[in-house]
Formats: C-alpha cells, sequence, structure tokens
C-alpha cells in the first residue's frame, strides 16, 4: 500500500460500512443478529493482540442509556481533567459530526489525523496477518463501529492512558464496548422505549439490555427511571452481582451552575456525571469524595466548561452575522421533545412578531425506517406547549416560517465528505427523496394550512444551506432530527472553528 495517509484510512473504513439491505436484515432479525457480538469482538480483539483482561488497564467508565448518555460522558470527562488535571484522560464516543478522529479523544480533543492513521493502520494491519477464525463466517474484519472500537481501545491502550469513558454505542449487553471485563463504575442515563422501537422492545427489554453493562463487583449506577425501566435495572444490578446498586441523588448546589450544555435536561446528566466521577476519582485517583449536598470548585470549573458539540448548541455563523444556528442531533421522540423546548425559549419565543423577529427556518432529516410523521406531529405540539408556557399567543402551526426537508448528502454535486459518507440509506430511496418526500407529506397532512412554497425537499445539506443564505436576514436555522444532518451543515456552512 503506497499510501497510508488519514484520507486513505477513512476510506478504507468505510468500506466496511454496513449497507440498507445489512441493516434491514438486522432489524427484521428483531435484534438477534446481536447476540455474536461479544464472542466475535473478543476474537477480533484477540486477532490484534489483546486479551479481554489487558482492557482493565483502562481503568473504565462505562455509560449507556437511551438519551444523555453522550452528555453524561461529556460532563464525566470534564470532571476528570479538571480535578485531576495532570492525567491523561480518554474519552471514545459515537457517532461523529465532521471527522471519525473526534470519536476517539485523549484530553477532551480528538487524537491528530497522523495519530488516528498509525493506530488504524496497526488494527488493519494485524487483522490481515491473523486471519484464523474460530466460525470461518466471521467476517475477517469487523463492521465499522467495531472497527473504530477496537482502534480506540488500541490507541488508549498504546497512549497509556489514566483514564477511559466509553460511551456505549447501542444497547448494552451485546454493544462492542461491552468487552471489559472489569470497569471501575458504570451508569445508565434516562431510558426511553423508542430509540429501538423499531424491533418493537418495551422498557423492561430495553432496561435488560442496557443494564447488560453492569459488572462483578463493580458499583452500578443510574439516574431516576420510570418504575417498570428501574424494577429490570435493580434485579439485573443483582444478578450480575454488582457490588451496589445506586441511584443518584440530586446535588442541590447543581441548580445554580451554569452548565456548559444547554438544555433543562443536563441538569439529570450532570448528576449522573458527578456521581460516575466520585467513585473513579476515590477508587483510582485516591480522591476523597465530596460532600453529596455540595460541589467543589473543580467540579463546578468543568461542569461550566463542559462541551458537546451539536447537542442543544448555539452558532453565531461566522461569516453571516445575521444567522445563527441552532444545532442538536436529537433523533427520538424523546431528544426532539427536550430539543423543542430547549429553541422554543425566551430567545425566540418572546419575540413573536413577524416584522421584528428572525425569521426561524426548520432543517430536518430522520433515518429511514423511523417514523418522522410522529416525530414531526410531537414537535409541532411541543411548540404549542412551549408557546403556551412563555405566555404567548402565537400560532404554533406558523412558528416556522420554513421547513427543510434534505437527506444526509454532504454535496451539491451527490458527493460525501470522506467522514460523512454513508451507505446505509438505499440508494433509489436517495435519487428519489422517498423518506424527504414522506416527510413533507407528514407536515401538511399535521398543518394543512401551511403554505406549500414555504416548505423544500432538497437532495443535499449543500442545498439546504444555500436555501438559508437566501432567507431574509436575520436568520434562526434549528437543524435537527439527525447527527449526521447537523454534522453536514457544520461542515457546509463552514461552522467548524466556532462549533467544534
Amino acid at each position: 500500500m503506497s499510501s497510508r495517509s488519514y484520507a486513505d484510512a477513512v476510506d478504507h473504513l468505510n468500506s466496511l460500512q454496513s449497507n440498507a439491505a445489512t441493516l434491514d436484515a438486522v432489524r427484521a432479525s428483531g435484534g438477534r443478529l446481536s447476540t455474536t457480538a461479544i464472542p466475535e469482538m473478543l476474537e477480533y480483539l484477540n486477532r490484534i493482540g489483546y486479551a479481554a483482561d489487558d482492557l482493565n488497564a483502562l481503568h473504565v467508565i462505562h455509560v449507556t442509556g437511551t438519551k444523555g448518555k453522550g452528555s453524561t460522558c461529556a460532563f464525566t470527562d470534564s470532571i476528570l481533567r479538571h480535578v485531576k488535571p495532570e492525567w491523561k484522560v480518554g474519552l471514545y464516543t459515537s457517532p461523529h459530526l465532521v471527522a471519525v478522529r473526534e470519536r476517539i479523544r485523549i484530553n477532551g480533543a480528538p487524537i491528530s489525523e497522523v495519530e488516528f492513521a498509525k493506530f488504524f493502520f496497526e488494527v488493519w494491519d494485524r487483522l490481515d496477518q491473523n486471519t484464523e477464525r474460530a466460525n470461518p463466517e466471521t467476517p475477517e474484519k469487523p463492521m465499522y463501529f467495531r472497527f473504530v472500537t477496537l482502534v480506540a481501545y488500541h490507541a488508549f491502550l498504546s497512549l497509556k492512558v489514566d483514564a477511559t469513558i466509553l460511551e456505549v454505542g447501542v444497547g448494552g449487553m451485546y454493544d462492542s464496548t461491552n468487552i471489559v471485563p472489569k470497569p471501575v463504575v458504570t451508569g445508565v442515563s434516562a431510558l426511553g422505549i423508542d430509540h429501538v422501537g423499531v424491533l418493537g422492545k418495551t422498557l423492561d427489554q430495553i432496561a435488560w439490555q442496557k443494564a447488560g453493562i453492569y459488572k462483578p463487583g463493580v458499583p452500578a449506577l443510574t439516574v431516576d427511571q420510570p418504575e417498570e425501566g428501574m424494577k429490570v435495572l435493580k434485579e439485573r444490578a443483582a444478578e450480575r452481582e454488582a457490588s451496589e446498586f445506586i441511584v443518584v441523588k440530586s446535588v442541590p448546589s447543581l441548580s445554580s451552575i451554569t452548565l456548559g450544555l444547554s438544555g433543562a435536561h443536563q441538569h439529570q446528566n450532570a448528576t449522573l456525571a458527578v456521581s460516575l466521577a466520585r467513585i473513579f476519582l476515590q477508587r483510582e485517583g485516591g480522591v476523597a469524595p465530596p460532600p453529596e449536598d455540595t460541589l467543589p470548585e473543580p467540579y463546578v470549573k468543568a461542569l461550566e466548561r463542559a462541551r458537546w458539540p451539536g447537542r442543544c448548541q448555539t452558532v453565531v455563523d461566522p461569516a453571516h452575522e445575521q444567522t445563527v444556528w441552532f444545532l442538536d442531533g436529537a433523533h427520538t421522540l424523546e431528544s426532539l421533545d427536550c430539543c423543542i423546548q430547549w429553541f422554543v425559549g425566551p430567545r425566540t419565543a418572546l419575540r413573536t412578531e413577524v416584522a421584528s423577529r428572525p425569521k426561524r427556518v426548520l432543517i430536518f432529516n430522520c433515518t429511514a425506517g423511523r417514523t418522522g410523521a410522529s416525530f414531526l406531529k410531537a414537535m409541532v405540539s411541543k411548540v404549542g406547549e412551549q408557546l403556551k408556557a412563555h405566555g404567548r399567543a402565537e400560532d404554533a402551526s406558523q412558528f416556522f416560517d420554513r421547513v427543510v426537508f434534505c437527506t444526509n448528502v454532504t454535496y451539491a454535486s451527490g458527493s460525501y465528505k470522506g467522514d460523512l459518507t454513508s451507505k446505509n440509506v438505499h440508494e433509489h430511496e436517495l435519487t428519489a427523496l422517498t423518506v424527504q418526500h414522506e416527510l413533507e407529506a407528514a407536515w401538511k397532512s399535521i398543518l394543512p394550512t401551511y403554505p406549500a412554497d414555504r416548505i423544500d425537499v432538497l437532495p443535499s445539506v449543500e442545498h439546504a444551506v444555500n436555501a438559508v443564505r437566501q432567507e431574509e436576514k436575520p436568520v434562526d436555522v434549528l437543524v435537527a432530527g439527525s447527527l449526521h444532518l447537523v454534522g453536514g451543515v457544520i461542515e457546509v456552512a463552514g461552522l467548524a472553528s466556532v462549533a467544534l
């Protein structure tokens, strides 16, 4: 191989993506195909030269949940770095917004392109050199997420991190991150039923999956949950022999802190992060836990300075100062509810006179297979609730001056930025804009009086950004429904310098 650049690594990685047909098969199986994930992942790990027990050296905080798990990881990462600035802290999350290397961070910063390429090809080569498999039907190389997870393990072990925060990709029990035999502490953020609703799972089934990260002799934490979910989490913690089961308590002083992440729901995520960090720092850093009713200055600064791009994030366009982007990759009913509660706040809800307020544009897309109509209906309903809560008589059906439904294809040419390449949508659906037309029809059904000429169905993110550029200024733009969409907007609109 003549070239082994970061771009080459991304190209190789994209070749491991599951295509739309494969994802359809997983959905049709009801998730049964996931049960092979752990033994296969352990075999891949062995093939690149590690045993499962080696991963204990990463000193892991493992976090799952339906919503809030990424934010919890971001808060936890910030706390560890502020309390122990001399430590090297690794953070593994998914998905990325603009560059795949964002998934693997050291002390808050993505590893460099050079480092990512180095670790990537070391894993790639080891798999090429060790092709023997217990089951010949197991692919020679793992799919995209599993491969990146292997790269993260290899990078963190090679860099000798003092702490690692692992965010579960999907589920918990069968997730590729769930091969660490003995993490230091585990946590479950808020549960909900819609994230994997395509599999027809109930809340107790989802709780069973999430609690699969609980381990023998390891503290098992959770935020307050619905009764049926909490019952299963508690039972699973006992079944999996966790050292203790803890429902984290609110910290009174936390309510007075201006968190670095926006949204009322972030207080619950911050509470879980504080508890995870307290236990970890006591066990791994010899740091006496702070009082439960207050927080010391390093914790406060950490929570204030925490950043998690693309989640309830407000960005002033650096090249178009009268354009403000509201970026939130919310892609479940519950997270979209939080998104609208955040967006339709004092900044937007209290400025109702059309002549004096900014134009409001919604750019939206959602993954095929999810019920876009239910998402849009819930969003419109929440807009009405929020306007009423702020004492405004504005018509919720006319809150947005324009709505744009576009694909996640990055550029108007029909091509993707390498890191944003996606193969998980059927090509004929992309060409026909199937999902986008379904969203358009749903919007018209929900709001039959909404002017048709204010609804755009567009083939790329670049088309959507160009449509915003042509809007009368000032303009507030809400981008929601997909983290891939948010990443594409950051790339095309040139927001990386202020958003990432």
